[in-house]
């Protein structure tokens, strides 16, 4: 029998190293390339429609750089593009978000105590609302709000904190973090693959004709590289959350999301000064200090008590399933006292990562989680500090295998 549900644990292990490496390497050389032109001097010895250049050294070599104004008067033989780097982190990222939340919809997209939305309509939801963010986020970019750098972007932010509270009342806390991080990750592509790119491809086309460029193109692509700047770090936070209970599955999980936001345009601040020769406004980091500190308490607060929400089909399943009963005992010796409403492990004041398993109920919507953390893999308990013993761990492989015995239910 084949086990779909290690299968797509292991394509999802493949894509998300995948999206980690085109990631890195999208963001390393937008930050490259952002310190570069910052850096950029003009000490009054350039030919002609040099804008600046630098001097740099690097494993053991000198390297001098040089940029233009607008462009050369002639094209060299070989032109490197910086574009791949970006659609294959969307591609592979997009994936990811299918393989994980559509997928497995009804476990991570959809809170069934919130909004029992039907798989098909939250699936629709969620790609629909990737696009239309977009052509928004576009649309005021080309407005004449678009002129004024700093009414766009404060527009931008109120933008962003409106889409991440609509997230939250759409979908898990989980899935609503990491869908407002995928929304700013597809403006940041799309800046790339809709504007800049395109744009820099009008400039190569005058050039071969024997024109001109026009350098109103440079600059619009130019504020379109300057969102991705300012964006990077809350994308990198947001795709992290959902590691972390303390981010997502809290109240103000979305108003959290927002101050990351301002945290990560205060320390993209501090680093563009520096390479601008701007001095180190080291006041930035007092700034983010307090809004880190400022999320740390909205963390802390008392969340709203559980609604009473219909556990989708799945779980019924695994509720109803052969050897229930001696999976909720193994899980109640073993589980509960770091996984329960009452967490008594020293150290733990709420349950751990905010599963709990101290009912039928929520054993059984947290099938997934215990079948592959503590039946098929030795992840849990940590250490195995309460003396799971391997027949309690077959008892579990079982039981969530006897839910869908054909296929290795999700």
């Amino acid at each position: 029998m084949v086990d779909t549900v290690l299968l797509l644990e292991w394509a999802e292990l493949a894509l998300r190293w995948l999206h980690v490496i085109t990631a890195v390497a999208w963001i390393g050389s937008s930050f490259y390339f952002i310190a570069l032109d910052l850096g950029l001097r003009r000490p009054g010895t350039l030919p002609d429609g040099v804008a600046g250049e630098q001097w740099q050294v690097h494993g053991g070599g000198f390297y001098h750089l040089q940029k233009y104004s607008v462009a050369p008067a002639a094209l060299p033989e070989r032109l490197i593009w910086f574009k791949w780097e970006s659609y294959s982190t969307w591609l592979s990222g997009f994936a990811l978000l299918i393989l994980v939340y559509y997928v497995g919809a009804e476990f991570y997209l959809i809170d069934h105590a919130r909004r029992p939305l039907s798989p098909t309509f939250a699936i629709i939801i969620s790609s629909g609302s990737l696009g239309v963010g977009w052509l928004v986020y576009d649309r005021l970019c080309r407005s004449a709000l678009g002129r004024h750098d700093t009414a766009l972007m404060v527009t931008l932010f109120v933008l962003l904190t409106a889409a991440g509270w609509a997230y939250t009342e759409l979908f898990t806390g989980r899935a609503a973090l990491l869908h407002l991080g995928a929304l700013t990750a597809t403006f940041m592509s799309a800046n790339v693959f809709l504007v800049i790119i395109p744009k820099q491809k009008i400039v190569v086309r005058e050039l071969k004709a024997g024109r001109a460029p026009d350098p109103a193109l440079g600059k619009q692509a130019k504020q379109r590289s300057t969102h991705n700047n300012y964006l990077t770090l809350p994308v990198i936070f947001l795709m992290l959350s959902n590691h972390y209970p303390l981010v997502f599955a809290t109240p103000y999980n979305w108003l959290m999301a927002s101050l990351v936001f301002l945290m990560g345009v205060a320390i993209r601040h501090f680093f563009n000064s520096i390479h601008a020769g701007r001095g180190r406004p080291w006041w930035t980091w007092l700034v983010t200090a307090s809004l880190f500190a400022l999320i740390i308490k909205l963390s802390s607060l008392p969340p709203a008590a559980d609604a009473d929400g219909k556990l989708p089909s799945t779980a019924v399943r695994h509720l109803q399933a052969d050897g229930f009963e001696d999976v909720q005992i193994t899980l109640l010796m073993r589980c509960v006292m770091c996984h329960g409403d009452h967490a008594a492990w020293p150290g733990l004041n709420s349950a751990a990562h905010s599963v709990k398993l101290d009912t039928p109920e929520r054993i059984a919507a947290q099938a997934r989680a215990v079948y592959l953390h503590a039946g098929v893999s030795q992840a849990m308990p940590p250490g195995n500090r309460t003396y799971m013993t391997a027949a309690e761990r077959a008892g579990i492989v079982t039981w969530y295998r006897a839910a869908a015995p054909a296929a290795g239910a999700p």
